[in-house]
């Protein structure tokens, strides 16, 4: 196998970057919103804050909050024919 070179953020300039018209500071509500068990939301990266950021072959993707930990959020995801869970900064998530 290939050895990967750098992180998983390489290679990702078109793929992490916000358009000309949402440039500028984010809101505060969107960087402290609340989700409860269950909630369904999609996966939005928000290029200005790296902290709780996901593996970019998750963008666009929808799934369910399973629990709170520390100031991220648990969700599940699937993933081709695989249930996945990863950990997300709720700036990263949008309510569906």
């Amino acid at each position: 196998m290939a050895k990967r070179i750098g992180t998983f953020r390489s290679k990702t300039r078109h793929k992490f970057k916000k358009s000309i018209r949402q440039r500028g500071k984010i809101s505060l509500s969107r960087y402290f919103q609340v989700f409860n068990e269950g909630e369904r939301v999609c996966l939005t990266v928000e290029p200005s804050v790296q902290e709780g950021i996901y593996f970019p072959r998750f963008v666009g993707k929808t799934g369910l909050i399973k629990k709170k930990n520390g100031t991220c959020y648990e969700v599940s995801i699937k993933d081709h024919n695989k249930q996945k869970t990863i950990i997300v900064h709720p700036v990263h998530l949008k309510r569906l």
